[in-house]
């Protein structure tokens, strides 16, 4: 069984040392570092599979280091955050992270966050699926090679993005609850997921249509939830 590697980013020393021994009890490689200048280092000479990391840290904050991450990868990123600091985490999401964990937090809950987004990661580079595309309008998902296209031009998505796109393009014109897509895509009970279910369909807007505010394709269903929108394929 591969062992996945895990780069926790926290200045405070004794956080990182909680959060490596509840990874390791589970199997996980963990490499730790103490600012974002430190974890892009990592990142260049090594193999991270999920990065957990604080926002508040010196010489380069979280914010400032997901962003620079999204650059050029899709890793699943979860951002540590101080109960007080709710912007902070949208802040978070918009910059590209995929889900955040409030401290002081349960170490069974940052066992299962992180299991939920390695299981979403790990899904997007198999290949075990049969050949299958959804096509709607100019918008087609391969779940072959999990990649996603608009007008024949890629779309570059994280592991959430992809699963919450797929879930919406493989029941197309059924409207999901926020609940429904949190319970779905993170795999777990949701508790107030409107935040996080809000800045991820947010961001899928702003890849995959010409005018976000304007949806073609992902629509929201005022007082429900959302859907895609039924529209017949482009042939080429």
């Amino acid at each position: 069984m591969e062992k996945f590697n895990i780069l926790v980013c926290d200045d405070d020393k004794s956080i990182v040392d909680a959060i490596e021994i509840y990874l390791k009890q589970e199997n996980y490689n963990v490499i730790k570092a103490s600012n974002g200048e430190e974890a892009l280092k990592i990142l260049e000479g090594n193999e991270i599979h999920l990065i957990i990391i604080d926002i508040m840290m010196p010489k380069m904050d979280g914010l400032t280091a997901t962003l620079k991450i999204r650059e050029t990868m899709n890793i699943p990123i979860i951002i540590l955050s101080a109960k007080s600091e709710d912007t902070d985490k949208i802040i978070g999401l918009n910059f590209g992270a995929d889900d955040y964990i409030t401290k002081p937090f349960n170490p069974l809950e940052l066992i299962a966050r992180v299991k939920s987004q390695m299981r979403r990661y790990t899904s997007l580079g198999s290949i075990e699926e049969k050949s299958n595309s959804i096509k709607i309008g100019t918008l087609e998902l391969d779940k072959d090679t999990k990649e996603v296209t608009v007008d024949g031009k890629p779309v570059k998505l994280t592991a959430t993005e992809y699963g919450i796109l797929s879930l919406l393009m493989e029941n197309a014109g059924k409207v999901f609850s926020i609940e429904e897509i949190y319970e779905k895509v993170w795999h777990e009970m949701s508790f107030a997921p409107e935040n996080t279910v809000s800045v991820h369909i947010r961001r899928i807007r702003e890849k995959i249509e010409i005018n976000p505010k304007e949806p073609r394709y992902l629509k929201v269903v005022w007082g429900i939830g959302y859907k895609i929108e039924k529209i017949a394929p482009v042939l080429n």
